[in-house]
């Protein structure tokens, strides 16, 4: 069995138990998962925690070995720009409009200043400070 974190068109968050990878896929694209607080069957798979300890501390400290961090940093930065929209210096204002329902809730990222990141924690809002490595392509000169 496999648990994977879920996400619903709706941003409902919620876990699914499946046989295997190919399982959830099958199900999946048969719109058989469903959102446990909407019913919607849109959903997609989030990033999840990935520790998991198997049998005893030198088989565990093998597979960490096996492990390649740079691939799953490069994963995970492929991931943000592919499914979160990029606002730049507008992040703070949008992420503001979202919270209020000013704005449809999405997937974002972008920049802020400290006094933006202040604002955003006195109103509530939660957010990850991540580096993101600039790709030469994504330069401008």
């Amino acid at each position: 069995m496999i648990a994977f974190d879920l996400e619903c068109s709706e941003g409902h968050q919620f876990e699914g138990w499946f046989e295997n990878h190919d399982s959830y896929e099958e199900q999946s694209k048969k719109k058989m998962i469903s959102c446990p607080y909407c019913n919607k069957t849109r959903v997609r798979k989030i990033l999840s925690p990935i520790k998991m300890k198997i049998g005893s501390e030198s088989q565990s400290k093998a597979i960490e070995e096996r492990i390649d961090y740079g691939r799953l940093a490069k994963e995970v930065v492929e991931y943000i720009k592919t499914n979160f929209e990029d606002l730049g210096s507008d992040f703070t204002k949008e992420a503001l409009k979202i919270h209020y329902g000013v704005s449809e809730k999405r997937n974002i990222r972008g920049t802020a200043s400290e006094d933006e990141e202040k604002v955003l924690k006195d109103e509530g809002i939660q957010f990850i400070k991540l580096p993101i490595p600039i790709d030469d392509k994504d330069k401008k000169n």
